[in-house]
């Protein structure tokens, strides 16, 4: 079954979520440590947009996108760190983060955003465009595989070395 066949609905995130979101976070991370630093990226102003994934009024699924520096001499892109991605663990598999990141990635494209970075499964993100390779043109506190990263308008990066600093509430999150 994929969110698509079933009666899933995606919205922005409202704060009257955020003790479901909580929940599903430490549900599908098994721990309160992705959950912590949604609350403290919330609480340092870092956020730039959270989306949750509803089965009728329940909060079944949430993402979020904090605001990552980026840039190369006095050039600056919108860019934004894809973390965490969560779906309760019951109602994982059956797309419901998939169709997550495609709504986020058309919101965030549509706001103007240049660039998605993200630290996660290197078989799983780039189905949804992202790339190692391309993320080596970044130079931030992560690197390898699972570092990849999304232009959401094709060629921003070109080619040039850029710097990424994430939020501070990333500060021993991984």
């Amino acid at each position: 079954m994929t969110a698509a066949q079933t009666n899933i609905s995606i919205r922005l995130r409202v704060s009257t979520d955020d003790v479901a979101i909580a929940a599903v976070v430490t549900a599908a991370f098994g721990g309160p440590n992705e959950a912590a630093l949604v609350a403290r990226l919330r609480g340092d102003g870092d956020m730039v947009a959270e989306f949750v994934a509803l089965d009728g009024p329940a909060v079944i699924g949430h993402i979020a996108f904090s605001r990552l520096d980026v840039r190369t001499g006095s050039q600056a892109l919108r860019a934004t760190a894809l973390a965490p991605v969560a779906v309760a663990p019951g109602r994982q598999r059956q797309g419901i983060g998939g169709a997550l990141i495609r709504h986020a990635h058309t919101c965030l494209r549509d706001e103007g955003e240049d660039l998605v970075v993200v630290l996660g499964h290197p078989a799983y993100y780039p189905q949804f465009g992202f790339s190692s390779l391309l993320a080596k043109l970044l130079d931030a506190p992560y690197s390898g595989e699972a570092f990849m990263a999304l232009e959401l308008k094709p060629g921003i990066l070109a080619a040039l070395k850029w710097r990424a600093a994430y939020p501070r509430a990333f500060a021993g999150a991984h």
